[in-house]
């Protein structure tokens, strides 16, 4: 018996196709810490710029106004007459002041709505009035008292 030795058939670029699932990795958390960085640095902007009457949202969704700003804590106002303490860094967000301009802009666009809404439904409802005219039978079960759930198999 002859044993011959011959090469193995491979991959060209055996080297890169092992590096460059590594690679791969190496950016992606690499990018990940990026945003991560950004947003960090976004929101200590955030907390830096807080002055008394700004209106902001804590992280856990409580809405208030900024009465007092100290090195480490920030004082809401979250009702008439009623002030919570906040950790600077559970302020989420500051919620823009809206200009009088723009607050009756807005009412107005929602008044016009609120008319075009109503007509549609009005419209609407006296087209189901007459597609749905219905005269029960006096033997008939009633739609409302059918159960809602489908029919079991112990079910007649």
């Amino acid at each position: 018996m002859v044993l011959i030795a011959a090469p193995m058939a491979s991959s060209g670029g055996g080297g890169i196709t092992l590096l460059l699932p590594l690679i791969l990795i190496v950016g992606m958390i690499w990018f990940m810490s990026r945003t991560q960085r950004k947003q960090r640095q976004r929101q200590a902007d955030t907390v830096a710029a807080l002055q008394p009457g700004t209106k902001v949202i804590t992280t856990s969704g409580q809405v208030g106004i900024v009465e007092e700003v100290d090195d480490e804590y920030v004082t809401l106002e979250i009702s008439d007459g009623v002030l919570v303490q906040f950790v600077k860094a559970a302020i989420g967000r500051v919620i823009p002041e809206e200009t009088e301009d723009t607050a009756t802009d807005e009412a107005a666009d929602d008044a016009t709505a609120t008319a075009a809404d109503a007509d549609v439904t009005d419209d609407l409802k006296t087209a189901e009035v007459k597609d749905t005219v219905d005269v029960p039978d006096a033997g008939a079960e009633k739609a409302q008292d059918k159960s809602k759930l489908p029919p079991t198999h112990t079910e007649n």
